[in-house]
């Protein structure tokens, strides 16, 4: 039997063998705790009647303790936000999901270093340009008598406003966000598919097989839990319908589309409401459905790889 004075000597040695790693985990460890962990404490707000003079523990509890839920759920307005937020982070999964993988797998077959790194550069400078900086180009190029719609009224096309129309502001919406998520998007397949033994390419090769014979039956399998990890991750963000991007580009003319829940939940914390309570209930339910959604995603994960990525 294991002594406990056994157990903490070996627990010391192991902590000054290895002090260096809990150093460098302390900045981080840190930062999670101060700004993931510490915050859970304001989820209390969502079953309070939120009052700044009293503060967030001396607020009264709501009567009943559902009621912020309850106010939100029987607001009609509420479920159409769910819904534009669901439609867009759907449309956003099923072209920027497979088109980073379609670009990774594409931008892996190119043999000249020189193109390669310039395909690369230009892949990625749009991630970081900021989405204020974005809004205002895509505004001036699509916009009203912007570069776009003038090309159009000179070839004889009219009628088309890419801002203020549902269909059009949907379409720029989800093509200017792949724009600017792919080059980043594919770096961890890049990085995945180097680790592929390369002698699976010199069987295929002997066996009489091409490039794209190597690319489907050699590279995609090999990023297989790659992409069944991003799957996970993707569904545990599905209710995030882009709150940076939506919120630069959005106006009044396509709010009933465009409003999503992250933009819902801006006006009502920072809004002429200011209903903090209301706003965290908001966030809980954002927060309850993604937890549920990553387990169910985890889940099915496990069934077909029968290996589970959390």
């Amino acid at each position: 039997m294991v002594k406990r004075t056994d157990i903490t000597k070996l627990r010391k040695g192991w902590f000054k063998k290895y002090w260096i790693y809990y150093a460098m985990f302390l900045p981080g460890g840190l930062f999670l705790l101060l700004f993931n962990y510490v915050p859970m404490g304001g989820l209390v707000l969502a079953f309070k009647d939120y009052w700044p003079k009293h503060g967030m523990f001396g607020s009264p509890w709501a009567e009943p303790f559902y009621k912020n839920f309850a106010v939100l759920f029987e607001d009609v307005y509420f479920w159409t936000v769910v819904k534009n937020t669901l439609i867009i982070s759907v449309l956003r999964f099923a072209t920027s999901f497979p088109f980073t993988i379609f670009v990774a797998l594409l931008f892996n077959e190119l043999r000249s270093k020189t193109f390669s790194k310039f395909v690369q550069t230009i892949l990625f400078i749009p991630y970081f340009i900021s989405w204020v900086i974005i809004s205002g180009i895509v505004k001036k190029v699509f916009g009203a008598d912007g570069m776009v719609d003038t090309m159009l009224n000179r070839i004889g096309i009219s009628g088309i406003s890419f801002m203020s129309d549902d269909v059009p502001f949907m379409i720029l919406l989800i093509a200017v966000d792949i724009w600017k998520g792919v080059g980043y998007g594919m770096v961890l397949y890049i990085a995945s598919m180097s680790a592929i033994n390369y002698e699976l390419y010199e069987a295929v090769e002997i066996d009489g097989g091409n490039r794209l014979t190597k690319m489907l039956h050699v590279t995609l399998p090999g990023l297989k839990l790659l992409i069944s990890m991003q799957l996970v991750m993707s569904f545990s963000g599905i209710l995030n319908g882009g709150f940076d991007q939506i919120y630069n580009m959005y106006s009044v003319p396509v709010r009933d589309v465009a409003d999503i829940l992250d933009t819902y939940l801006f006006r009502i914390s920072f809004g002429e409401e200011q209903d903090h309570s209301l706003s965290t209930a908001v966030g809980l339910f954002k927060s309850v459905i993604g937890f549920v959604l990553i387990l169910a995603a985890n889940k099915v994960s496990n069934k077909l790889n029968e290996e589970s990525v959390l």
